[in-house]
C-alpha cells in the first residue's frame, strides 16, 4: 500500500497554510523553494492536490535520466540529476508534478536582471531566460525523521490534511461501509413503510 498525503475537503478552508510550510521546510532542506502541493479552488469546494506515490509510478517509468527514483518513504525527485524535460509532469495522473527552477537573478549573491517573458496559460510551457528548470513533486518531507509528520500536515489548522497509509485507509473503508449500511437500512426501512402504506 503506497502512503500518500490526502485531504478532507470539506475542512479545508484555503488558507494556504500548508503552501507556505512546505516551501519554506524544503527551502531550508537546500531544496526548490516551490511548493509540492497545489491548492485548487472551485465554488463549491478547496481541496489540496499532491502526489499519491502511485505503485506504478508513471513518472518515474518516463524519466530519461533516472532522475525520479523509489525509496522507501516516497517517490523524490533527484534535483540535480532532473534535465527539467517536463515528461513526468506530462504523464502524472493527477496533475501533482510540475517545473519549478531559479531565476540567476533570485540566486543569493548574484544581480543579474532577466528579461521576463509574457505568463502562458499553461505552467509546462513556462520557460524563462537563465532559469534551470526541475521536476518538482511531493516527497513526503523525506528530510524529516521518521516519526515527523510532513510540513504541510503539522501546519494544517484545521487538520484537513493527513498521512494515508495502510492503517487510515482501513479505517476509511470501514467508515464508508459502515455509512452505506445505514443507508441501505434507511431505504429498506423506508420501501418496506412504503409497501405497508
Amino acid at each position: 500500500m503506497n502512503t500518500f498525503i490526502a485531504i478532507e475537503p470539506d475542512r479545508c478552508i484555503g488558507c494556504g497554510t500548508c503552501l507556505a510550510a512546505c516551501s519554506h521546510g524544503h527551502r531550508v532542506a537546500g531544496l526548490q523553494a516551490e511548493p509540492r502541493l497545489a491548492l485548487t479552488f472551485t465554488p463549491q469546494v478547496t481541496a489540496a492536490v499532491t502526489c499519491h506515490q502511485c505503485e506504478g509510478a508513471p513518472c518515474l517509468a518516463v524519466c530519461p535520466v533516472d532522475a525520479i527514483k523509489r525509496t522507501e518513504e516516497a517517490i523524490v525527485v533527484n534535483e540535480q540529476t532532473c534535465i527539467g524535460c517536463k515528461l513526468c509532469a506530462v504523464v502524472c495522473p493527477f496533475g501533482a508534478i510540475h517545473p519549478s527552477g531559479t531565476s540567476t537573478a533570485g540566486v543569493a549573491g548574484i544581480s543579474y536582471p532577466t528579461p521576463t517573458q509574457p505568463r502562458g496559460t499553461s505552467p509546462l510551457l513556462a520557460w524563462s531566460i537563465g532559469v534551470y528548470t526541475c521536476a518538482v513533486k511531493c516527497d513526503l518531507c523525506s528530510t524529516l525523521g521518521p516519526d515527523e509528520e510532513p510540513h504541510c500536515v503539522e501546519a494544517c489548522p484545521t487538520k484537513a490534511l493527513y498521512v494515508r497509509d495502510a492503517t487510515t485507509l482501513a479505517g476509511v473503508r470501514k467508515d464508508k461501509m459502515r455509512a452505506a449500511v445505514a443507508a441501505n437500512q434507511i431505504m429498506m426501512g423506508r420501501t418496506t413503510n412504503l409497501k405497508e402504506a
